[in-house]
């Protein structure tokens, strides 16, 4: 007998906005954590409903930002003071009044790559390929429907509670989507 793949999970289709975020919500209290949505337009309150939280992004901008603009005006500081020090017109050889505009500068193209470079790690792009476009009428998602998935490698994840609780959630159809 051959082994049959591990779908890679289910996928709920619901007929109002409503509906989908009452179904994210319940699976959210049943125990459910991998859980994804799509929409035609966005959604108020859909993102909360299935537990997506900022985490890094403002992090990784701080990060991004500090490095750019304490970068910035040390490169400056190391040539105009230590480096190549000239003397003009009596002025102090490290005035950081000289230096704030293009360390300030840095500071925002180091915060704007590393935000770049950040949201693309975290949302693992550029992916050409998701299981999900072979799923069963998921090209409705751009028109007129709203999904739910749930991933098969969810913990409480299972083969038969799964759908029936999704079908219990008034999902119009449950299919499996492959891997």
């Amino acid at each position: 007998m051959p082994h049959r793949p591990e779908p890679f999970g289910l996928l709920a289709e619901f007929e109002s906005p409503e509906a989908l975020i009452e179904a994210a919500r319940r699976c959210r209290a049943e125990g459910y954590r991998q859980i994804d949505a799509f929409s035609p337009f966005p959604v108020e309150g859909l993102a909360s409903a299935i537990g997506f939280r900022e985490r890094w992004l403002p992090f990784i901008a701080l990060a991004g930002g500090a490095t750019g603009g304490i970068g910035g005006y040390l490169m400056q500081w190391w040539m105009n003071a230590l480096d190549y020090p000239i003397n003009v017109g009596g002025r102090p050889l490290d005035a950081w009044p000289a230096f704030a505009v293009s360390a300030f500068e840095l500071m925002v193209l180091g915060a704007v790559l590393a935000l770049l470079l950040g949201m693309l790690a975290l949302n693992r792009l550029p992916r050409l390929y998701h299981p999900v476009f072979n799923a069963p009428r998921f090209e409705r998602a751009t028109v007129d429907r709203f999904f739910l998935l749930i991933e098969s490698e969810d913990p409480y994840f299972h083969d038969e509670r799964t759908p029936a609780l999704l079908e219990r959630l008034g999902a119009v159809s449950v299919a499996e989507v492959p891997p």
